[in-house]
């Protein structure tokens, strides 16, 4: 059976390299087929390369041979991988890909172009890079009405609030790091404003749920207003901030979802996931809570779960696999600013303070009050009760003598 590989970046010579390194163990899980690649697509060149004789740059080339029967698309983006993912499938062919953008805005029309075609698509990788969770959910957890999802859903920024809580490094100093480190990429637009996360969670959810969700229905915010006071202040609440990936069933039909960054307890599961990891918490009504933890991101990691799917299309090649993943609706995700959260407000005091703490009471009723080292006489931080999210803000907006310079959810997980 001839497989072919779409771009030969980080995670497409990954899956060569893992292809030709396990070859003899993958055929064995593979029905005894043995999987050979065939072809690499990539508009580059690679002089000395071990597999420069397989290199093509002729999409046609793939879509026309009739020998191969299952494509990996690894070159990322939206265009051309959605066309070129759509005419495989048309074509007869099964396609493997950890493309998150991808999957996040096609992965219905994908998905019914497979079934329409008795094909397989699958996109394990696409989420949590070789942490096992799109099977798990579609199969493992199958008997589940899965009720909640949360998760760190992108090792770049646990990266930066990890040095930002353990390193006292401001946000600049460890996005820094961490492009030093090959973690973050030039532009990390992506990784430190949500977006990343968000295409995860949409994909999440669509599993979980039922219908896809498409990403700007999705309130996102990122990491890079987080500051090293925001981090002192939660430190003495006991917590630490992540950037979470969430999504919940709701009343009526409907779910919620949102990236941004929150406030988690130290005893919770989630505190703990410190560096480049994630952690995935599936809240079903049969089993409870489940955590998946691992690698997020990473060459071998991510090449790890594609090869998987490999196998799985191999195993499959006259069965379709199903996800249950049914069409979009409209206003399916509800407005977050309806739902219940306690928040975190650090603010500049610019009217007499006694009076300002006064009408905070009168506002709020009980808050927590936090400290931190160095504090100027003017600033203050503190911790409201859980209400409506729109209730507070317009409570904080009519609150007079307050300048809000951050406010970050508190969670409950």
């Amino acid at each position: 059976m001839y497989i072919a590989v779409m771009g030969y970046g980080t995670v497409g010579s990954g899956v060569v390299e893992v292809l030709h390194k396990n070859h003899d163990s993958i055929v064995s899980k593979s029905t005894q087929k043995d999987l050979e690649l065939k072809y690499i697509l990539d508009l580059r060149d690679f002089p000395g390369d071990p597999n420069e004789d397989k290199f093509i740059k002729d999409f046609n080339i793939i879509l026309n041979d009739d020998s191969v029967k299952i494509v990996v698309e690894t070159m990322g983006g939206l265009h051309p991988a959605f066309e070129f993912v759509s005419s495989l499938l048309k074509a007869g062919k099964s396609v493997v890909t950890s493309n998150k953008e991808l999957v996040a805005q096609k992965g219905y029309e994908l998905l019914t172009l497979a079934d329409e075609n008795n094909v397989n698509f699958l996109f394990e990788a696409s989420v949590g890079g070789g942490i096992p969770i799109i099977r798990p959910i579609s199969q493992c957890l199958a008997a589940n009405e899965i009720d909640e999802i949360a998760g760190i859903l992108n090792g770049t920024t646990n990266f930066i609030l990890t040095m930002m809580i353990e390193q006292n490094m401001s946000f600049e100093e460890a996005l820094k790091l961490a492009q030093d480190n090959g973690y973050a990429e030039k532009d990390p637009t992506a990784d430190v404003e949500g977006i990343d996360a968000c295409r995860k969670i949409c994909i999440l959810a669509s599993l979980c749920f039922g219908k896809h969700v498409y990403p700007d229905s999705v309130h996102t915010e990122g990491i890079s207003k987080i500051t090293l006071e925001d981090v002192a202040y939660v430190n003495d609440f006991g917590g630490v901030i992540k950037l979470l990936g969430k999504a919940r069933r709701e009343n009526g039909g409907k779910i919620s979802a949102m990236v941004c960054p929150c406030i988690v307890k130290n005893h919770s599961q989630l505190a703990s996931v410190s560096d480049v990891f994630n952690a995935i918490l599936v809240r079903g009504d049969a089993i409870g809570d489940v955590v998946f933890y691992g690698r997020g991101a990473g060459k071998l990691p991510t090449a790890s779960a594609v090869v998987a799917d490999v196998i799985d299309c191999a195993k499959h090649e006259k069965r379709k696999k199903l996800f249950g993943w049914g069409a979009p609706e409209e206003n399916y995700v509800i407005d977050y600013r309806t739902l219940e959260t306690a928040l975190y407000i650090r603010a500049k005091v610019t009217g007499n303070k006694e009076d300002v703490l006064k009408k905070i009471g009168e506002s709020f009723g009980k808050v927590k009050y936090l400290t931190r080292n160095g504090a100027p006489e003017d600033e203050i931080a503190f911790v409201t009760d859980k209400d409506v999210e729109k209730v507070l803000t317009d409570k904080l907006a009519k609150t007079e003598g307050l300048n809000v310079l951050s406010m970050i959810r508190v969670t409950d997980y």
